[in-house]
């Protein structure tokens, strides 16, 4: 190595050793972040609750595991009385049929006082058991024709097809047995299908010429008002009593302000016809004077 290089290191280190430098550490923040996490996280701890097997149920925000067992109760009422079981059910052999025994006390505690009894589709039985309660008391093909008739009787309309297969166990199989004294009927707003009772003393043959005319007039883009309209200008005024009448408002009379008029006193009435004259104090009455 070069001797002059040498010589000028040498002079640079001993220079560099005279001048006297204070150096800044740089703070351990890592220190401070980790013991603040720790606090934190210690405290979180501390503050939640901890997770155990035995309340992990029953804990605040449970309320949809709750509804949760209750509905899956309902369905499984539902479908066991469809199948023909209409036999009630104590709270732990419907736990049992629905594997749900592992629920807690406070639920079931919940489910039997409060829940299945305030249910609208959960009918409590006398002796503290619980059975599914139907729209329709039927449990036969007889008993829902029976129903039909009814209310075709009493003018109350039609059932909701899904009321009867609620309702009747073993729907499909009764309804294929009753096809000739059940009418359907879609209704057009939500395309629910209503059954009617096939009164067939009401048919009535009608000519095939008004068929024909009935279904080749298109009435459908007409209000009631044209086609009252049209009916009048063709000299038909059969129809001017059906369909909804317009309510009529009354017209308000003026009230009229009458003058009071006083009346004459009515004492004396029975002297009526008799005329009293003070001149020469006589009394005339039809004729006779009375002196």
């Amino acid at each position: 190595m070069d001797p002059a290089l040498l010589r000028e290191r040498e002079a640079f280190r001993k220079k560099a050793l005279a001048t006297p430098s204070v150096e800044k550490k740089k703070r351990d923040d890592s220190f401070k972040d980790d013991s603040k996490k720790k606090s934190k996280s210690s405290s979180s701890a501390n503050a939640a609750p901890k997770i155990d097997a035995t309340n992990y149920k029953t804990m605040a925000g449970s309320s949809s595991y709750r509804f949760g067992v209750l509905a899956r109760i309902v369905r499984h009422m539902k479908s066991r009385h469809q199948e023909g079981d209409d036999h009630p059910l104590s709270i732990d052999e419907i736990l049992d049929e629905t594997n749900q025994l592992d629920v807690g006390s406070k639920i079931k505690q919940w489910l039997q006082t409060e829940a299945l009894q305030n249910n609208p589709k959960i009918e409590h039985t006398f002796d503290g058991k619980f059975i599914f309660k139907p729209v329709y008391k039927i449990k036969d093909k007889k008993s829902l024709l029976r129903l039909l008739k009814q209310h075709d009787l009493k003018g109350l309309g039609g059932i909701f097809l899904e009321d009867v297969q609620e309702s009747l166990p073993h729907c499909d199989r009764a309804l294929k047995s009753l096809a000739q004294e059940i009418l359907y009927i879609t209704r057009p707003s939500d395309k629910k299908k209503i059954l009617f009772y096939n009164d067939k003393t009401a048919t009535l043959d009608v000519d095939e010429e008004f068929v024909k005319l009935w279904r080749a007039t298109a009435v459908d883009a007409m209000d009631d008002a044209k086609i009252e309209e049209y009916l009048e200008k063709q000299g038909i005024k059969s129809m001017q009593d059906h369909g909804p009448r317009k309510p009529v408002v009354p017209k308000r009379k003026k009230v009229t302000q009458k003058r009071r008029q006083f009346k004459k006193p009515r004492d004396n009435e029975h002297l009526a016809d008799v005329l009293e004259t003070y001149e020469d104090n006589t009394l005339t009455q039809k004729g006779v004077s009375i002196k």
